[in-house]
Order: structure tokens, then C-alpha cells, then sequence
């Protein structure tokens, strides 16, 4: 990635350090945004082997965990090329320490194996002697933090391999990827990081103990926004949900493992992990699933997931004549007024009329037969079919899985 033009670059004295931190496509965007770095390419470095490629690496490692080699794996790396006069070699490894993780191993993230170790390649002994500095400061915040001892691996820099073209710029070209966290959230001591008011951590006491959801963001991150607009502005579930720019969890309570990228959406039920969704993209239904699953029974997951049909007369409201509304069980919206429901003598709860826009209507071929199903808009889960046999004035009979609706009676509304 490069910051400036050609002419430029070939008129400056640069120098250059190889990092590992995890996957190279964030780390790669992480350090190119650094000032005074002049252009961050993505590799492989530090293995036993001279010449590799991605899909070699991969190959080592799956080799490795099988028992059947034993040479040292390449880490996917970034090679940093900077400008001295502009930054120096210790403003780019205190990014390194404070952008991702050195404490995990073989591992960044849900990213697992030797590839993905936390590594610092230098090339003489001056850059050997900032990273030991570096360190063993940085190691003092974390212990302080509360974080084990660093993994780091640093050594001289030993067969290199430029990564494949369309692994140059990964982010760049695919905007879809995830937002980076920004590692530990633990800054290094006087950077600019430990200058800026930390986010503080979420109250404990000010959240659901039995279950909620807190969504876990960073800033400057389009997906998190892009969540908030498409799905936290209009919230309706009865799941309470929080939003937190601190990567811990509240005092207590426990994460399953570390988060990597946002957002990431993590229930939590008695303070424990129970589930968690990253990397949303705009994709509303698979969120919805997910959460869905985490809510429902498994027969409304068979009726809202799977095209199910509860039997005649043994669903939920089927007798159900209060003021209220019907909403869908995951999402909260509104799908059905009480007082379009009348009583169809077919065993399932039937409305003659839905919320406007609450529906969407497909069609049907399955048993041999031509339907109209009709799913949750805000959702997209089944919820069963629409007929032309009903009463006026619409002559519709939605009917309905009474499994996969909440009731909230008038006098219950907030």
C-alpha cells in the first residue's frame, strides 16, 4: 500500500522492518496508516523453506498439525517501509504492540496456527535492540492489564516471500472485510494511545444479568455504523442491547475468547458468553438467524428456519381475542394486529390483514402443491401462508404458525 508517489519514494532514504500480526490484510492496513510510513506489502517470512506461497503455507501448516513435518511454518507478515525523518523505528512498533495481540501464540483471533504468530523480523542489530525495548515497556502495561507474557517472536529477518498480488491491498479491494479491533485496548506507556481518554467499561449493574447483548465496536469502523442504521436504530427485541467501545467485557463477566474484528455481537446469559456474530455486513437475515437461534425453541426454529408447520389446534393464540399485537418472536416488529383476527376454523391463528410492510410474500411449490408463504419482513422467518378464502374487506386469510408469534396485549406496551 502505497502513501505517496514513485518519484517521491525513489528520493527518500527509507528503511524497513518485517512484522507479523496475524492475518497480513488488516495488519497491512493497520501500519500503512501510520505517518511517515511509505508502503506496506504483505508476506511471508521466517520459515525454513527459501520460496512459498499462501496456498504452501496453508499446506505446511495442516502438515503440521497432522504430525507429518516438522520445519517452521512462514508467519504472514507485513514488510514496512518508512521514511526515518518522518517516523522513527519505535513510533512503528508501538502501532505493532498496540494494534493486535502478542500474547496468543499461534494465533490472532479465530485465526489459528503458526502462520499467524506475532513476530518481529529485523535486519540489523539496532532494530533488534528497539524491539527488545520495546518490549519489555510494553510487557509492563500488560502485566498491569492484567495479560500474560508476550510471545512475540523476534529475529532476523530470514526467507522472505512477497505475497501474491491479490493479497496486496486486500481491504482496499474488498471493503467487505472486517474492521480490525485495534488489539488489547492496553496502550503503550506515553504514546498517543495512552494520551486519549480510555473508554471506560461497560457497568455490570447497569445491564440484564440473566441475558443481553452488548455489541462490541471501534471507532471509525463503517460496519459498526452501517449495523446501527440498519438494525440498532430501529430495536424492538425484547433482548436488551449495549453498545461499548472498550474490548473488554464488563466487570465479572467472561468472554469465550478473544474478539478480532467489529462489530462483534456477543450474548451474554448470567454474565457468561453464550454466543456471539462478527463481522456484520449488511446482511440483516443472517443476524436474525443468528440470534434466532439463540432465542427460539427448536420447533419454532423448525417452523421459522426450516419451512415447519405446527398441527392444526396445538399452536400458541390460537384462543388469543385481547387488544394487542402479534410481533415476530426474534425482532419485536409489529406483524399483526389483534383486530384483523377472526377465527377461521382451520386450527391456526388467521388475520385477514397484516401490519403495513410487515410481510413479504413468496412463492411456494413444496408437497406438490402452489402456495403463497408469507415470511417476516424484519426477520425473514417463515411464518406460514397466505389464502383468497378469507372475510372481507380484504378476503385474505393469513394463516398463521401461532409458535412463531409473540403476543404483547395492549396494556403491556411501553
Amino acid at each position: 500500500m502505497s502513501n505517496s508517489n514513485d518519484t517521491v519514494n525513489s528520493q527518500i532514504q527509507t528503511d524497513y522492518i518485517v512484522l507479523g500480526m496475524g492475518c497480513f490484510w488488516g495488519a497491512e492496513k493497520r501500519m500503512s496508516e501510520v505517518p511517515g510510513v511509505v508502503d506496506v506489502e504483505s508476506g511471508y517470512a521466517g520459515g525454513d523453506f527459501k520460496k512459498v506461497g499462501y496456498y504452501d503455507v496453508l499446506g505446511q501448516e495442516r502438515a503440521l498439525k497432522m504430525g507429518k513435518a516438522t520445519e517452521r511454518n512462514h508467519a504472514e507478515v507485513i514488510k514496512v517501509t518508512f521514511n526515518p525523518t518522518l517516523v522513527s523505528l519505535q513510533t512503528i512498533l508501538i502501532k505493532f504492540w498496540e494494534n493486535h495481540d502478542p500474547t496468543q501464540g499461534d494465533r490472532q483471533g479465530n485465526d489459528i496456527g503458526s502462520n499467524y504468530r506475532s513476530v518481529i523480523y529485523y535486519h540489523d542489530e539496532a532494530q533488534k535492540a528497539v524491539a527488545i525495548q520495546t518490549r519489555d515497556v510494553y510487557q509492563q502495561a500488560l502485566t498491569k492489564a492484567g495479560y500474560p507474557k508476550i510471545t512475540t517472536e523476534i529475529a532476523e529477518l530470514r526467507n522472505y516471500n512477497k505475497a501474491e498480488d491479490y493479497h496486496q491491498d486486500y481491504l482496499k479491494k474488498n471493503p467487505n472485510g472486517y474492521c480490525g479491533l485495534g488489539g488489547t485496548g492496553v496502550a503503550y506507556p506515553g504514546s498517543e494511545q495512552a494520551a486519549k481518554p480510555q473508554h471506560p467499561r461497560l457497568n455490570a449493574a447497569d445491564l440484564n444479568q440473566e441475558r443481553q447483548l452488548i455489541v462490541f465496536e471501534a471507532e471509525e469502523c463503517e460496519f459498526c455504523k452501517l449495523f446501527k442504521r440498519e438494525v440498532l436504530d430501529n430495536w424492538q427485541s425484547d433482548v436488551p442491547v449495549a453498545t461499548t467501545l472498550n474490548t473488554n467485557p464488563p466487570e465479572g463477566w467472561e468472554l469465550q475468547k478473544t474478539l478480532f474484528a467489529t462489530p462483534t455481537i456477543v450474548l451474554f446469559e448470567n454474565g457468561k458468553e453464550k454466543s456471539r456474530f462478527t463481522g456484520y455486513n449488511g446482511d440483516k437475515p443472517r443476524f436474525w438467524k443468528w440470534l434466532g437461534f439463540q432465542l427460539l425453541t427448536p420447533e419454532q426454529q423448525r417452523i421459522a428456519f426450516e419451512q415447519g408447520t405446527e398441527y392444526a389446534f396445538t399452536g400458541s393464540h390460537l384462543d388469543e381475542k385481547r387488544p394487542g399485537t402479534f410481533v415476530d418472536p426474534i425482532t419485536g416488529a409489529a406483524l399483526f394486529r389483534s383486530d384483523t383476527k377472526f377465527d377461521s376454523g382451520t386450527g391456526w391463528p388467521s388475520f385477514f390483514n397484516p401490519v403495513e410492510g410487515a410481510i413479504t410474500e413468496h412463492e411456494d411449490r413444496s408437497h406438490g402443491m402452489l402456495r403463497i408463504e408469507v415470511r417476516s419482513a424484519s426477520s425473514g422467518i417463515h411464518l406460514g401462508h397466505v389464502f383468497n378464502d378469507g372475510p372481507p374487506p380484504t378476503y385474505k386469510r393469513y394463516c398463521i404458525n401461532g409458535n412463531v408469534l409473540k403476543f404483547v396485549p395492549d396494556d403491556e406496551k411501553k
